[in-house]
């Protein structure tokens, strides 16, 4: 169970009230991860970061994403503005006297639209991080949630076919699948959880597909972080080095 605040442990081990307890598999060459750090018992920080993810890897395998959702959510929050921005100052050009009956239909307006733009967020988006089109013609879509002091991933994933037939796949898993210990994605497990669970990705990326009783332990994870980094290291070392023979 999280807690607000961690308590002490080993440096650079989980504390004994965090699941990270996911079985061996073996460390592949290309690990990529990031260095930005953050913190595991910080459900809000590790879900973000990983819807982050969501379209970085999707929109790498050729899916052609779909802004619908956030560009009607931006009109009707800018509609909203605008209608207040103009209340203000026609009121303070014209006094309220003269147009308070445009003031009235203002409010009804502003209300309106942001009444719209809350039933949109909860009803039409409902979770919504990603929406594309594969470079075959289905559609995807992914909704990702997290339930209060419960380390998982929930993900709500409806494709859609060419021919109209949708289906929907629900796909739970632990951060920890893809956190080290220390905090830090790495993004090859994360990536193989979409790729072995969703049809369409696998088939785009089938070197990520694994056997579903496989997963990263956080020893493993660490060591596919400090692998990764060794890896930038090295190849950071080899450019400088060609820059300089060219100069």
């Amino acid at each position: 169970m999280l807690q607000d605040k961690p308590s002490h442990s080993t440096p650079g081990k989980p504390p004994r009230n965090c699941q990270f307890y996911p079985q061996f598999l073996t460390i592949t060459p290309d690990a990529m991860s990031s260095s930005e750090r953050i913190t595991v018992y910080n459900l809000a920080d590790l879900k973000n970061h990983s819807d982050d993810a969501l379209p970085n890897y999707l929109n790498s395998l050729k899916f052609a994403q779909s802004h619908t959702l956030t560009d009607v959510r931006l009109a009707l929050g800018y509609s909203a503005f605008l209608v207040a921005g103009a209340c203000f100052l026609w009121d303070y050009k014209l006094g309220f006297e003269s147009t308070k009956y445009y003031t009235a239909a203002a409010v009804a307006l502003y209300s309106l639209l942001n009444g719209a733009l809350t039933l949109w967020i909860w009803l039409k988006e409902a979770g919504t991080v990603y929406e594309g089109t594969s470079p075959s013609g289905e559609k995807i879509s992914i909704a990702t949630s997290t339930k209060k002091n419960d380390p998982t991933y929930n993900m709500k994933i409806t494709l859609a076919h060419k021919n109209g037939e949708k289906k929907t796949l629900e796909l739970s898993k632990p951060f920890a699948e893809w956190f080290d210990s220390q905090g830090r994605f790495v993004v090859i497990p994360f990536q193989e959880v979409l790729a072995t669970n969703v049809p369409i990705i696998g088939k785009l990326d089938p070197k990520r597909v694994k056997s579903v009783s496989q997963a990263y332990s956080a020893d493993v994870l660490d060591a596919l972080y400090a692998e990764s980094a060794a890896t930038g290291s090295e190849a950071e070392a080899i450019k400088g080095a060609s820059k300089r023979r060219k100069a």
